[in-house]
């Protein structure tokens, strides 16, 4: 099992950044591919951003794509993802998420293991 862990969230005017991390532990397993996800209320789970095993790949949403950047370290475990030029539409629940493997997808139901979420709100 893989346990993950966010932090960061918070409340923001518009306009202002927030980073958010995940620590991964347990089984953690090399060459996986990580993920963002967000759900808002009353909406489904949409995928914001993933990101290779070694990093040099990515893809974001388009709704956050120039804005928000995902990166990871690795050796300490951890995924990161920083939010600029905030929008109250990007409030919502923001949930880690880890495939066991190097998958490529944005489904959530590809990825296997979950963070309980930190939530961010935008204040406009």
């Amino acid at each position: 099992q893989v346990q993950l862990v966010e932090s960061g969230g918070g409340l923001v005017q518009a306009g202002g950044s927030l980073r958010l991390s995940c620590a991964a532990s347990g089984r953690t397993s090399s060459g996986n591919t990580m993920a963002w996800f967000r759900q808002a209320p009353g909406k489904e789970r949409e995928f914001v951003a993933m990101i290779s095993w070694s990093g040099g790949s990515t893809h974001y949403a388009d709704s956050v794509k120039g804005r928000f950047t995902i990166s990871r370290d690795n050796a300490k475990n951890t995924v990161h993802l920083q939010m600029n030029s905030l929008k109250p539409e990007d409030t919502a629940v923001y949930r880690c998420a880890a495939d066991r493997r190097a998958g490529w997808n944005t489904a959530p139901y590809e990825y296997h293991y979950w963070g309980q979420g930190t939530q961010v709100t935008v204040s406009s």
